[in-house]
């Protein structure tokens, strides 16, 4: 289901006709949303809908719209990191330009919301209430994350609430939102969102583990970046708060260093003492925890033992899980 689910989003994307004038405002939107990806957010929409209701169709207005604020996200994110590519290819930014990314950045946030102006209308006022609450929040993640970068006093609770924000949220609307329009009660689609919360917070904390411990091959990206950008995440905010004095010091003159020629012995180094801190091991037990949180969402929604099974299917495979 969730393969044809995928298709109809990507059908869907492709038959809009993107390109008119200004092409210097459209075109990048059109670049952007070709260069493919998973479609998780939009697909959970037409899930929820269709687990409900029998009939995903109702939220496809809904799904797009997600699915155009997400890439939106994407395009400012990129020029606030500088980043280089996206999927591979060349982010908006260096393919076109800053002032090109920014503006058609503004342009996606603005179709988002013609997109879910097509929604059932009898939804559409919880709806919108929705989506500008998590759009809102989105934002505010983000902030803190750019607030983060130079911050060595950052807390676990903090760091676990900027991810919430920025990634968590959104997931979780994305299933909300198709469950209101599907016809499920309050209460189900609160569960819903509980389970998107606690799945987003096990997915980027999955995130973190493989960007210091996974294999280079599965994860497609070389190990370590975060260390290289110091980046506050789930691993160096928790050696940071049990590193003994000299294992402290040996993480701040790496902190310091930014030079690339050191990257490779920093890496090594900021792992040892991941090691030796049993980091790994205490963040594969946070996401266990919010793993299992987020299928324990499920057990009170009034749905069949089938539905609730494809919902624990879709958090495994999105883990990485084999179960």
């Amino acid at each position: 289901m969730i393969k044809q689910l995928q298709q109809q989003v990507e059908k869907e994307l492709a038959n809009i006709q993107w390109i008119t004038e200004p092409t210097g405002l459209y075109s990048p939107i059109d670049y952007v949303l070709s260069l493919g990806g998973k479609r998780i957010r939009p697909v959970l929409t037409l899930l929820a809908c269709k687990l409900f209701s029998g009939n995903e169709q109702p939220a496809m207005p809904v799904a797009l719209a997600i699915e155009v604020f997400h890439n939106f996200t994407l395009l400012h994110d990129d020029v606030m990191d500088r980043a280089d590519t996206r999927r591979g290819k060349p982010t908006v930014h260096k393919k076109w330009n800053d002032n090109t990314a920014i503006l058609s950045g503004d342009a996606m946030l603005i179709k988002a919301y013609q997109f879910m102006q097509q929604a059932p209308a009898d939804k559409l006022p919880a709806l919108l209430d929705l989506f500008s609450k998590t759009a809102i929040e989105v934002c505010e993640g983000q902030q803190y994350d750019v607030d983060f970068e130079n911050d060595l006093a950052v807390t676990l609770p903090q760091y676990i609430e900027m991810i919430r924000l920025k990634t968590a949220v959104l997931l979780a609307a994305s299933l909300k939102m198709g469950a209101l329009i599907g016809g499920a009660s309050l209460q189900d689609a609160d569960a819903l969102y509980d389970y998107g919360i606690n799945l987003g917070l096990a997915f980027q904390l999955r995130d973190d583990y493989l960007d210091s411990f996974g294999d280079t091959a599965v994860f497609g990206k070389k190990i370590g970046g975060d260390i290289c950008c110091n980046k506050k995440t789930f691993l160096m905010i928790t050696a940071l708060q049990l590193a003994n004095e000299e294992q402290r010091n040996e993480l701040m003159k790496w902190m310091r260093c930014n030079d690339p020629a050191c990257f490779e012995d920093k890496v090594a180094a900021v792992l040892k003492i991941y090691k030796d801190l049993q980091i790994d091991i205490r963040c594969e037990e946070a996401i266990h925890n919010y793993f299992e949180k987020s299928v324990g969402s499920l057990k009170s929604i009034q749905l069949s033992d089938n539905d609730r099974d494809i919902l624990i299917k879709f958090a495994n495979d999105l883990m990485g899980r084999n179960r």
